[in-house]
């Protein structure tokens, strides 16, 4: 489960919410230019382009769920499963699912040059340890230009064009790029009486024009909420107001820890939710148990330092005392 957006407002924002019912070691990792990566069948990779996003790293390896790179192109893997298909890595390119994201933050600087390398690209199911199975995954692929979607099923890799900049969950992308159509009447503004001319009615609240806005946990329905309130978002186009407001909509989507429990019966929870500038890079981030954002710079020193910066998450409680008399 998780919900990643784009947002657009005087620059381009990216959004994640990670839910999950477990931890993963997650930290906020910078890859520098240089830094070297081994793949499974493409020999190393020397990253062109630092990036900056949220890994846990394995053997110096940063295993990235989400991350930008400098050049402001973003990647971010959701949970696929039951769709998500890995095979033999027949053809031009052959990538497991966790060499993805680095690989093509690492090497493209565009939307349009990582449509051209994900268009060669087949998956392993090649784990980075065997104790270490492979998530299904599916991914979401944005820059100015606009956003794609991965998914690699019994089919082989599928690319879609995303014109919401949007992503959930199951089902398939084609599901949700269809289902947004059920809800055209959905509307920020007060209705108006189209039941009946003859009857004096009125809304007796706030918010009665989105009636009908889907307010479950489900793929589907977060994929509705946040494009709803992304594209109803209004705020100012300053830097702190706009990730401020990226914060707001995936709170929207976010999971109340008891209020969505698993299969084996755990509950889905928001462990964080991150926001992306994509101009600077900078990373904002709070966590399930801290809510104060914090802000993790992508500077110079660090896109050149000679290995990965590291920074643990602030995870407990932070409170602003009110130093009143």
């Amino acid at each position: 489960m998780c919900t990643a957006l784009t947002f657009s407002q005087g620059g381009l924002y990216f959004g994640r919410n990670m839910d999950l019912e477990y931890h993963f070691g997650e930290r906020v990792v910078i890859t520098p230019r240089g830094y070297r990566l081994e793949t499974q069948r493409e020999g190393t990779l020397s990253v062109r382009y630092a990036m900056i996003g949220m890994a846990t790293v394995v053997e110096d390896y940063p295993l990235y769920a989400e991350a930008a790179n400098e050049k402001g192109l973003f990647m971010a893997g959701l949970n696929f499963p039951g769709n998500a298909r890995y095979g033999t890595g027949e053809g031009p390119r052959a990538l497991t699912p966790y060499e993805l994201i680095p690989f093509v933050l690492g090497t493209c600087a565009t939307l349009a040059q990582a449509r051209e390398l994900l268009g060669q690209v087949t998956l392993l199911d090649h784990p980075f340890r065997p104790t270490m199975p492979l998530a299904p995954l599916h991914w979401m692929v944005s820059d100015t230009s606009g956003s794609l979607v991965v998914e690699s099923t019994a089919e082989g890799v599928q690319l879609y064009e995303n014109p919401y900049g949007v992503l959930t969950n199951n089902p398939p992308f084609p599901f949700h790029r269809e289902n947004v159509r059920q809800y055209l009447h959905l509307s920020a503004d007060a209705p108006e009486n189209r039941f009946s001319q003859a009857l004096p009615l009125t809304p007796f609240g706030q918010g009665m024009g989105a009636l009908g806005l889907p307010g479950d946990f489900s793929p589907a329905s977060r994929f509705v909420k946040a494009l709803f309130c992304k594209m109803n978002s209004q705020c100012q186009e300053d830097p702190a107001a706009c990730v401020t407001q990226v914060f707001h909509i995936l709170d929207a989507v976010a999971m109340v820890k008891g209020a969505v429990l698993t299969p084996e019966g755990k509950p889905d929870v928001t462990t964080y939710s991150c926001c992306i500038q994509a101009e600077t890079g900078t990373y904002y981030y709070k966590t399930y148990e801290n809510s104060q954002i914090v802000q993790v710079d992508l500077t110079e020193a660090r896109r050149t330092a000679p290995g990965l910066t590291v920074f643990p998450l602030r995870n407990t409680p932070q409170f602003l005392v009110e130093e009143g008399r």
